[in-house]
């Protein structure tokens, strides 16, 4: 089972869900206070099942919020953002050189948020 990870940063503090193998799966905004990430970490479990919007092809297949969003970055690689119902992006992925790779993390979202367990790192 994954775990959302909690630590400070030089600005706030935010979360990392990571898998089984230690791999970040998705991350957070920054937010101000531990108490606010941890909203988003619920956010996060209560939106992992959603659907997901793929704006790599034409034409788009609009999904309503909550959702996932797949599309290309400024570099070419693959990337997928989680939007909670108010459209409000709660999660972002690295990014990926394939296409099968950016699904098969959002795949590891859907089965490990909603179980993780939170660890929250001090400094």
């Amino acid at each position: 089972m994954g775990k959302f990870v909690i630590k400070a940063t030089k600005t706030g503090i935010k979360f990392d869900l990571k898998a089984n193998n230690g791999e970040v799966i998705a991350t957070s905004e920054v937010y101000t206070s531990e108490a606010a990430c941890r909203k988003g970490i619920e956010s996060v479990r209560t939106n992992a099942l959603s659907a997901i919007e793929d704006q790599t092809v034409e034409p788009i297949e609009v999904q309503k919020h909550p959702k996932y969003e797949v599309y290309v970055d400024k570099v070419g690689e693959f990337r997928f953002r989680l939007k909670a119902r108010n459209g409000e992006i709660i999660a972002v992925s690295e990014g990926y050189k394939q296409k099968p790779s950016c699904l098969n993390g959002i795949d590891s979202v859907k089965r490990n948020a909603p179980e993780a367990e939170v660890v929250k790192i001090e400094d």
